[in-house]
């Protein structure tokens, strides 16, 4: 049974930073490029940042280009999203997922087999 667990939201003040982690298990997670997207309330999931099976290759949404920063430990099993200079905007439920097939990164979310129950990071102003 594959199980995603994220941990590590909040509520932060604007500028804040946060760090979430995502820890896999039942999965050939170092197969695999890994995910973080996001939903904020009454809007559609979104890609956030995504990364290849080797940790070196990186993909970014334009929104945290220079502010976020995605990496794994796959001795671990475990996707991190390091979040700088938070901005109200960010305020979202965050999921981590596991690409059903590939390790090259996609911000595609139909791409995406496995899911987290997802950790809330909300963002005052």
């Amino acid at each position: 049974q594959v199980q995603l667990v994220e941990s590590g939201g909040g509520l932060v003040q604007a500028g804040a930073s946060l760090r979430l982690s995502c820890t896999a298990s039942g999965v050939h997670f170092h197969s695999y490029a890994t995910a973080w997207f996001r939903q904020a309330l009454g809007k559609e999931r979104e890609f956030v940042s995504s990364i290849d099976w080797t940790g070196e290759s990186r993909l970014d949404a334009d929104s945290v280009k220079g502010r976020f920063t995605i990496s794994r430990d796959n001795s671990r099993k475990t996707v991190s999203l390091d979040m700088n200079n938070l901005r109200p905007e960010d305020t979202a439920v965050y999921y981590c997922a596991v690409h059903r097939q590939s390790g090259v990164p996609s911000p595609y979310l139909n791409d995406y087999s496995y899911w987290g129950q997802g950790t809330q990071v909300t963002v005052s102003s």
